[in-house]
């Protein structure tokens, strides 16, 4: 059984639970328990799942490309080519970048759309296989069928970027209220720091996200423009080419590590 194994099925087993391995990485979760949000960490060793139940509501729906439309009964047209709506090759966004030492880091979001038939799920599978952004919950390309896929990548310094975090979900499901997915992680890639880096998923509504750390101190993220800048060791709330939810990110002073997060605005 892998690391990323032992992740999801304590996160299927635990809810509002820390279970401690060792502190490299957390997963976060708040506002209703969406069962279809199971992030899958590459790295498994600290994982932390809070959350309430609830219902979905979905005031609007969004196609593969990330662009809001009303439903098919308003007869407003949507991209047809798998082409435009990527779902052959992602969109990628830069969300955060910053410094540790005398290294840079960035992290990027890749969004794949959503194949609407099983042909093009097998392209895109193919595609996935290509890049080495293969979802670790998928065996089989018919599952990727009318949802899509987010991979997280981490570059540190001259080394190449890697996976830190995916999945796989329905973009109708979108976030709302206080919904909240993350991860928070070390800013050494060999997790030999304290997590000060706080990266996931919020509703397109939330204003504010604030992060919380062990020394009692708080960043906060607020909501930013699309395309705004992304700059060394910034906070903020930010859309994400391809996804239906928005993305922010927390940068923890040093010498502390995470202990909560939660929406705020």
């Amino acid at each position: 059984m892998t690391d990323t194994d032992i992740a999801l099925l304590l996160a299927d087993a635990a809810d509002g639970v820390e279970i401690g391995i060792a502190p490299y990485q957390a997963v976060i979760r708040g506002g209703r328990r969406l069962r279809a949000r199971r992030w899958a960490l590459a790295t498994a060793a600290a994982l932390v799942v809070t959350g309430a139940s609830g219902t979905l509501a979905l005031a609007s729906l969004r196609d593969g490309g990330g662009v809001e439309v009303t439903p098919a009964v308003s007869g407003q047209p949507t991209p047809s080519s798998p082409q435009e709506r990527h779902v052959y090759g992602p969109q990628q966004t830069v969300i955060a970048a910053g410094t540790l030492g005398t290294e840079t880091w960035t992290v990027a979001v890749d969004e794949w759309g959503a194949p609407r038939d099983e042909l093009e799920a097998q392209t895109q599978f193919q595609a996935m296989r290509t890049s080495g952004e293969v979802p670790v919950d998928v065996t089989k390309a018919s599952q990727l069928v009318g949802k899509s896929s987010f991979f997280v990548r981490r570059t540190f310094g001259d080394a190449s970027p890697r996976v830190i975090t995916q999945n796989t979900v329905d973009p109708k499901e979108k976030m709302t209220g206080t919904d909240l997915e993350s991860v928070a992680l070390s800013l050494d890639p060999q997790h030999t720091m304290p997590q000060r880096l706080v990266i996931g998923q919020v509703a397109t509504t939330a204003q504010e996200v604030t992060c919380t750390w062990k020394d009692g101190t708080s960043t906060l993220a607020h909501r930013l423009p699309s395309g705004a800048d992304v700059n060394s060791d910034d906070s903020g709330i930010r859309p994400v080419a391809g996804s239906v939810d928005n993305w922010f990110v927390c940068v923890g002073p040093e010498g502390t590590t995470f202990d909560s997060v939660k929406v705020t605005g």
